[in-house]
């Protein structure tokens, strides 16, 4: 059954709360699925957003050159042949304008809308263990009676935005990447700086290289990058690619990080040095991820083999900067290829040889502040600027759930708990909180290491089914064992441990927020191997969770 929207959002309020099976929180890829698989079992339930439309990701992120970097084909819904056929790709890695419009395309042919409810921030949540529901509320004062709580936040979603003295001084334009407006931005004839090379970063700076007055990149810590190459499609292709439905549905699920590649070309010591330059020159052709997560799988845990990798990618790179400063500035060489996000780029080491972009270093030299007319660096060096924009990244994983209060049993915030110290079941639940579910949580796959709509179907599923159990046998209640819980935390930490990606700071490591707890926030395992365990847990009656 379905609730009567309008009604509920006119009457609803603190003395008199909208009583629902399950609230979902965020309407983009997970959450828009979750809604739907619930929904298909009977259930009342209603989804929410900040946003004023669906999208998730791809409602905020509509910086110039936001596009995919997951093959457009990948990146889509597999439950349904229909729905997949039904929706076609104009190229390779699609752009954000194009995504939004696919998941539009998603929202309508599955009547979701009627169903969520938009501008609207979860600011609080509260579970009563007398009821054993979740006391929900709004910033519009809304009251929310719900029995099960679904987070599909995303784990890019808490972007990081105060970072520098002196932001609200700034006279000129200043913008976030993932707070970018509608309105278009004209940076024609302007002074711009753009902060931050991550993936992010890496797309602003070669889209608008072009058209900036002036660009100045403020470099802190340097990329390993991999071509883009991004064909458009004809229908030939369209037809080409949807004909591998039943393949791609059977397959991803089941690869190492649930693209279509994986790791398949053997061990590294079994392979000459000839063939091992072979199989990376054809990867590296691929113009995708390929080579990061489909080459050698040594990369994430043996020295010798990041550092040929590395030096590999290094070599690439350096043929295309060619200036010794911009490859001392732009050539990572304190971590390996592959233990930091790997972001592909489609002229960005070329926009460095344009005559209006400078490279502004602030490894050692950093910034010290914003002004009114630009940026101060430390040593009192003055860039002025026109428009500033923060590609400063995100809070990942946890930053979108600490930014509500929620309170599970006893009163106990998650914000302190994973102040102290991050952990959770299997990254679908947190011991403490009942009838709460999780999804691109830490310490599953989904908080870094996946091809998201992967990962997120395979979450969203998972929870739907167990709700479903619950249902059918009269429980009302689920809780994660604590027991259970430090097992999967040991079983993440034994595996993190053993690679280079947990040697390295990133925000894979919750590195790039001060104070934030260390630990890999992704599953490293395998999209597949996780898969499989969580079935195991569904197979044996949710074995290390407790269930009434």
């Amino acid at each position: 059954m379905t609730i009567a929207t309008s009604s509920a959002r006119e009457t609803s309020g603190p003395d008199r709360p909208m009583q629902l099976d399950a609230a979902v929180i965020g309407a983009g890829v997970s959450g828009l699925y979750q809604l739907y698989l619930l929904r298909e079992q009977g259930l009342s339930v209603r989804a929410f957003d900040t946003a004023s439309d669906v999208g998730g990701t791809w409602y905020w992120n509509r910086y110039p050159g936001a596009r995919f970097d997951s093959e457009g084909y990948i990146y889509q819904y597999l439950f349904s042949e229909e729905l997949y056929k039904d929706w076609s790709w104009s190229e390779k890695f699609p752009a954000q304008p194009e995504i939004e419009r696919w998941l539009h395309y998603v929202t309508e042919r599955l009547d979701l809308r009627k169903d969520i409810q938009f501008d609207t921030t979860i600011t609080q949540a509260r579970f009563d263990e007398a009821t054993g529901r979740w006391r929900i509320e709004t910033d519009r004062g809304q009251a929310i009676d719900a029995r099960f709580l679904i987070t599909c936040c995303g784990m890019l979603s808490a972007p990081l935005r105060d970072m520098f003295p002196g932001q609200d001084t700034f006279e000129g334009e200043i913008f976030h990447t993932a707070r970018w407006p509608k309105t278009p931005v004209d940076v024609s004839g302007k002074r711009v700086g753009v902060i931050g090379i991550g993936a992010t970063g890496i797309q602003v700076v070669q889209t608008i290289a072009g058209a900036a007055g002036h660009l100045s990149v403020f470099v802190r810590t340097p990329q390993y990058v991999l071509p883009m190459k991004n064909p458009a499609y004809t229908s030939a292709d369209q037809e080409a690619y949807k004909a591998k439905f039943h393949d791609l549905a059977t397959r991803l699920p089941h690869t190492f990080s649930g693209f279509e590649y994986d790791f398949e070309n053997g061990a590294w010591a079994e392979k000459t040095p000839q063939e091992r330059v072979e199989i990376l020159e054809s990867v590296w052709q691929d113009g995708s991820l390929k080579l990061w997560l489909a080459s050698f799988a040594e990369i994430f845990f043996d020295e010798g083999v990041s550092a040929e990798i590395s030096e590999f990618v290094r070599g690439k790179m350096r043929a295309e900067l060619k200036d010794p400063k911009l490859c001392a500035a732009l050539l990572p060489t304190e971590y390996g290829f592959g233990t930091h996000r790997v972001p592909l780029e489609r002229g960005f080491l070329q926009a460095f040889h344009r005559p209006n972009v400078s490279l502004v270093s602030v490894k050692d030299n950093p910034i010290a502040a914003v002004t009114p007319r630009g940026l101060r660096l430390a040593d009192g060096t003055e860039v002025p600027l026109d428009i500033l924009i923060l590609a400063t990244g995100f809070d990942a994983g946890t930053g979108a759930l600490t930014r509500i209060d929620i309170r599970g049993r006893g009163g106990r915030s998650l914000k302190e708990e994973w102040g102290r110290d991050i952990r959770t079941t299997m990254g679908l639940q947190v011991h403490g909180y009942p009838n709460l579910f999780t999804t691109a949580a830490p310490l599953a796959p989904s908080a870094a290491l996946c091809n998201m709509t992967t990962c997120l179907q395979q979450q969203a599923e998972w929870i739907s089914r167990c709700i479903a159990y619950m249902r059918e046998r009269n429980l009302h209640v689920i809780e994660a064992d604590e027991a259970f819980q430090d097992e999967w935390v040991e079983h993440h930490d034994g595996i993190a441990a053993a690679t280079l990606v947990t040697k390295t700071n990133s925000w894979y490591m919750g590195s790039n927020v001060e104070g934030k707890p260390r630990r890999l926030l992704s599953y490293i395992g395998g999209v597949g191997t996780y898969r499989q365990k969580c079935d195991e847990v569904a197979a044996s009656g949710y074995s290390g969770f407790s269930l009434r």
